[in-house]
C-alpha cells in the first residue's frame, strides 16, 4: 500500500507540472454561402431588377408598377422593347420628365382629327373604313401610344407625363359612323378616343348620333365633348354688336353645357372650334364657359407648353395615302435648348 501510495503521488505530481502540450490551429471554418441576390434593388425613385426570360416593358409593368398599361415608363427610360436574361434593368417608380423638354429639343403630342367613315370613301371628310383600319393597325404595330384628350390636358398643365410616342384621336360632329365603323377598331387595339359633337346635330337624323348611343359609348371608355350648339363660326362677325355676340356666344358655348349636363350628367370642359377658327377675342369666352382648353384644325403637334385655349389638331383626309398619314406623327421637336 505504501509503494502504490507513493506512486500514485508521483503520478500526480508528474501530471500536474508536465506542460500540457500547446493547442493546434482550429479546424478551418466552413466557407460561409453567399445570400441569394435579391429580385429587386428598390429606392423612392426607382427599381433595379434582372430580366426573366421572356420579359417584357408590360410583364416588368406589371410585376413593379402595377399594371402593364404602364410599361411605355421603363421602354421610354431604358429605350429597349426586349431584354435578355438576367439584364440588369432600371425602372423610374414616378416620372422623370413632365414637360418632355431635353437639350436637345421637345416632346409634341399630334392630335388626329377625323369626320365621318363608310365602306367606301366619298369627298374628303368621309374616310373609307378600311383606310382608317389600316392607320389604327399602323400606330399599333409602329409603338404609337393613343392616350385620352383628358390625358394630354394634363401634360400641359405638367401634371402628367405622356409616353414618348403618344397620340390624341379626335372625331368631329357626332357621326353614327363612329360607332359603326371606327368603335370596333379601337376597342379590338384598346384604343380611345374623343368625341367632339354639336348639340343641334345630336338625335337629328339616320346619320348621327344619339344621347343614348352616346352614353353607350361614354360607359365604354369615349370622351364626349363639345363643338358648339350649331357648328357656326364663332368669330365676332361683321357688323355684329357686342350686344349681339355675347347672345350668340352664349346659345354657342352655354346652352351645350346645359344639354351635356341633362344628358350627361356632366358639363364639357374642352371645345372644338367649328372650321378650325377662333380669334383672340374668343378665348375669354371660352374661358367664361367652363372649358380649359379648346382646338383649332392646324397641321401641328402640341408640346406641353401649348397655349390651353389655342391647341392644335391634324385633320385626316380621304386621299391621304399611308405614307401621308404618316407625315402627321411627329412626336419630337429637334431644338438645341442647351
Amino acid at each position: 500500500m505504501l509503494v502504490s501510495g507513493a506512486a500514485l503521488c508521483l503520478a500526480a505530481c508528474a501530471t500536474a507540472t508536465t506542460p500540457a502540450p500547446a493547442p493546434g490551429p482550429a479546424p478551418a471554418a466552413a466557407p460561409a454561402k453567399p445570400q441569394p441576390r435579391p429580385a429587386a434593388y428598390q429606392s423612392e425613385d426607382f427599381i433595379i431588377t434582372f430580366a426573366k426570360p421572356g420579359d417584357t416593358p408590360e410583364t416588368l409593368a406589371e410585376r413593379y408598377l402595377g399594371g402593364a398599361d404602364k410599361g411605355w415608363m421603363i421602354e421610354d427610360y431604358t429605350g429597349l422593347r426586349a431584354f435578355a436574361p438576367d439584364q440588369e434593368i432600371v425602372i423610374p417608380r414616378r416620372p422623370w420628365n413632365l414637360a418632355g423638354v431635353t437639350p436637345g429639343g421637345y416632346q409634341i403630342v399630334p392630335i388626329l382629327t377625323y369626320h365621318n367613315l363608310a365602306e367606301q370613301a366619298k369627298g374628303r371628310l368621309v374616310l373609307a373604313a378600311a383606310s382608317f383600319r389600316e392607320q389604327m393597325r399602323y400606330l399599333k404595330t409602329n409603338g404609337y401610344r393613343v392616350v385620352s384628350l383628358a390625358d394630354f390636358v394634363e401634360f400641359t398643365r405638367l401634371n402628367r407625363q405622356l409616353p414618348q410616342r403618344a397620340v390624341v384621336l379626335t372625331f368631329d360632329d357626332g357621326y353614327r359612323a363612329f360607332k359603326d365603323f371606327a368603335y370596333p377598331v379601337l376597342k379590338e387595339l384598346g384604343f380611345t378616343a374623343t368625341l367632339f359633337i354639336y348639340t343641334d346635330w345630336v338625335g337629328a337624323g339616320r346619320g348621327s348620333l344619339s344621347w343614348p348611343d352616346l352614353r353607350e359609348l361614354a360607359a365604354a371608355g369615349i370622351d364626349v365633348q363639345a363643338h358648339s350648339k350649331t357648328h357656326a363660326d364663332l368669330r365676332r362677325a361683321q357688323g355684329e354688336t357686342e350686344a349681339q355676340y355675347a347672345r350668340r356666344m352664349q346659345a354657342e358655348l352655354e346652352q351645350p353645357q346645359e344639354v351635356f349636363n341633362r344628358n350627361l350628367g356632366r358639363r364639357s370642359q374642352v371645345l372644338a372650334y367649328p372650321y378650325g377658327r377662333w380669334e383672340e377675342g374668343l378665348l375669354p369666352k371660352v374661358k367664361e364657359y367652363g372649358y380649359v382648353a379648346a382646338f383649332s384644325v392646324r397641321r401641328q403637334g402640341n408640346a406641353s407648353f401649348v397655349r390651353p385655349l389655342a391647341g392644335h389638331r391634324s385633320q385626316i383626309y380621304s386621299e391621304m395615302t399611308l405614307d401621308d398619314f404618316v407625315k402627321n406623327l411627329n412626336v419630337f421637336q429637334e431644338e438645341n435648348l442647351r
